[in-house]
């Protein structure tokens, strides 16, 4: 974060008085990138191809954009995601959407970088559904567009790998980021971007907690070291009526991945940003409307019972992280003339 857009964060967290003493951050224009893959304008094109094409999959009918699309919230507004076969999983897909804030990927955390979470869904079984990533990446191999991409992106020795693949998705999805929310210009000065309901809402939102955990720039937590993630115990009180009504015990959430007890219902907590646009919530879609969640959140995670007024003002607070979207071009994929991928091993 610039130092700038720091001081002006604290300089309001201090002197307004529509919002408790909290170090309000604007979400910056653009996400960080490792140094092993600084992001080119090269990588992001290739990436936008890989990830929309479908064919990478086993029967050819999922793509990244399947689940996670970029012409809504970055989600698919389903409970769980529909994969090959038609087989569903068991959690709700993340947003893409300032994924790259995030300091950990999928629900778990079980991957510690965008590159790291490219890999996961192609060689997943109800997902993507290919047996090996070998398998998939000899598909990308077998179209002769994608070469001059490969090597516009990473030169031309031996440029078509999984790991150049990986780094292409993960180089397109860190310029899917959406600063410029009525937030975000109430928070450099802007003091008519935020009405009055969504000022009150987002006093109440410090005040009854939220920010333990909704923090940063991205409302996910803060910023933490590579190779680490944010997690947070959900549901936290567990005799809630909220807790049985909706099965909130029945992932085990980190767990699945460590095998401790520590982990046992961790989750990664997840961002804010265009919350409004991804219902249904919660690592499954147990939840079907953004004030429902605000209850649940507000009595499973900090014990406290919120009356309608401080659930509508804080909705209201929510809708006002709705960023502006980058225009999305779809683009055309390289083709294969006179045949065809689907259904070769």
């Amino acid at each position: 974060m610039h130092l700038k857009t720091s001081l002006l964060s604290i300089v309001f967290a201090l002197t307004t008085n529509t919002a408790t003493a909290y170090e309000w951050q604007a979400l910056p224009e653009q996400a960080p990138a490792p140094a092993d893959n600084p992001t080119t304008a090269e990588k992001v094109e290739l990436g936008r191809l890989l990830y929309m094409d479908p064919r990478f999959s086993q029967t050819g009918t999922v793509s990244c954009n399947s689940c996670h699309n970029l012409m809504l919230g970055g989600d698919d507004n389903r409970p769980v995601s529909m994969g090959v076969h038609g087989k569903t999983g068991g959690r709700s897909a993340p947003t893409v959407w300032n994924s790259a804030f995030s300091s950990a990927q999928f629900w778990d955390g079980r991957a510690a970088s965008l590159e790291d979470q490219a890999r996961g869904p192609v060689t997943n079984p109800v997902e993507m559904g290919m047996s090996d990533l070998e398998k998939a990446m000899n598909r990308v191999r077998a179209i002769p567009g994608y070469k001059p991409y490969f090597e516009r992106a990473f030169g031309t020795d031996n440029p078509m790998t999984v790991d150049n693949a990986a780094k292409a998705v993960a180089a397109f999805e860190r310029t899917m980021i959406t600063p410029d929310s009525p937030y975000d210009r109430f928070v450099k000065g802007d003091k008519e971007a935020l009405t009055e309901q969504q000022q009150r809402g987002m006093k109440t939102f410090a005040d009854t907690g939220c920010t333990s955990c909704h923090s940063g720039p991205a409302f996910n937590g803060p910023t933490m070291a590579a190779g680490t993630g944010f997690f947070m115990k959900f549901p936290t009180f567990e005799d809630s009526d909220y807790v049985q009504r909706y099965d909130l015990m029945k992932d085990k959430g980190r767990f699945e991945v460590t095998g401790k007890k520590e982990d046992l219902h961790l989750f990664k907590v997840p961002t804010l940003r265009n919350i409004a646009l991804t219902a249904p919530y919660f690592h499954a879609g147990q939840v079907a409307t953004l004030d429902e969640a605000v209850k649940v959140m507000a009595k499973v995670q900090l014990n406290k019972t919120l009356s309608d007024e401080q659930v509508a003002d804080i909705v209201a607070f929510l809708n006002g992280l709705t960023g502006g979207f980058p225009e999305q071009k779809l683009p055309r994929l390289p083709a294969t003339p006179g045949w065809t991928l689907i259904g070769s091993k």
